[in-house]
């Protein structure tokens, strides 16, 4: 089949990623083989891909925003059948048995797995999933649309609950990417006021398009005291930025997985009055389940840009440069 495969993380520029002819994985016992229709460029794969977040497996195809069909069932597999419509996303499975999991808090497993990281991933013509660990995904939407919303959906959907924005509150979204675009059609369908602070202008007009209230620089200060925010972009400096513009009893949510150091905090300043700082780590079946379910409700329109497979470094290289209005998308198969 082809993928592409990292064999070791450098800089774009060096075109990382190589297209190979590797072999189909077979699905083993609780497992199912899908036949990859699409699949999203995450933030999370040009981290991995650069370097920014450590390697766990060498060489891999990355990609865990992926939508297909069940091409074949491991033995003792009965949760889907041939040709069933599914999607893969970040977390490929959890152990079930630490007291994270036990708790519901499956996102802090002590040894997950992740696709595209711990396992191959998407960005190949099929890869191998846990079968309790896919969805069904809306048969009103294409798999280019779905893409997004396996992770930059379901990682800002966890961050937008646990902001703590009240409904009809004022959310700020700093950064406009894949995620927040996702994101900003949940917060306005629960009421709220959305300001979003960005440096490009034409994330800012997409912003505005889909009911932002305000849409400034990414340095700018809200025209009003934010009941909640989250962090999408990368940039630690933004961080007492965006902790000035909380009301008393904000929450700030930080929804990436790799973060630049953030600046020394002056806690009359930045923290006092409860003011709450939060990460956010991976998701739960249960944020899939109910994304998915107002991806229907709502319903969520992604935006989206289309590349083919063999593209996968332009597609990265268009991301790290914020030049994506919306989110990135590989087409594999039809």
């Amino acid at each position: 089949m082809r993928a592409m495969v990292l064999t070791q993380p450098s800089a774009l520029k060096t075109r990382p990623l190589k297209l190979r002819d590797i072999p189909v994985p077979e699905p083993k016992s609780g497992e199912v083989l899908i036949r990859v229709n699409a699949c999203g460029v995450c933030r999370t794969d040009l981290h991995g891909v650069i370097g920014e977040i450590p390697p766990h497996k060498m060489p891999v195809v990355p990609g865990h925003q992926v939508v297909g069909v069940i091409e074949s069932s491991g033995p003792r597999s009965k949760m889907f059948k041939k040709g069933d419509r599914v999607g893969a996303a970040w977390l490929h499975a959890s152990c079930g048995v630490c007291a994270y999991c036990r708790s519901g808090r499956e996102n802090l497993c002590d040894t997950p797995v992740f696709s595209g990281y711990d396992v191959d991933g998407g960005y190949a013509e099929f890869m191998k999933a846990r079968e309790e660990f896919i969805y069904p995904v809306p048969k009103e939407m294409s798999a280019v649309e779905i893409a997004p919303l396996l992770c930059a959906g379901i990682v800002g959907y966890r961050s937008l609950k646990l902001c703590n924005v009240p409904k009809g509150g004022r959310l700020g979204l700093y950064g406009f990417g894949a995620s927040a675009h996702v994101i900003i059609q949940v917060a306005r369908y629960w009421g709220c006021e959305v300001y979003v602070m960005t440096r490009a202008e034409k994330h800012r007009g997409l912003a505005l398009e889909l009911g932002a209230a305000w849409a400034g620089n990414a340095d700018a200060i809200p025209p009003k005291k934010l009941d909640s925010a989250i962090l999408f972009a990368p940039a630690g400096e933004i961080v007492p930025r965006a902790l000035e513009s909380l009301d008393k009893g904000g929450t700030l949510a930080l929804a990436g997985i790799y973060l630049s150091d953030v600046p020394v905090l002056n806690y009359q300043k930045h923290l006092f009055q409860e003011k709450i700082v939060r990460s956010v780590t991976a998701n739960t079946r249960e944020d899939g389940r109910e994304l998915l379910k107002l991806a229907r409700e709502i319903p969520i329109r992604t935006q989206t840009e289309i590349y083919p497979l063999e593209q996968a470094n332009e597609a990265l290289l268009k991301l790290e440069s914020d030049g994506i209005r919306g989110a990135g998308v590989l087409t594999v198969s039809n």
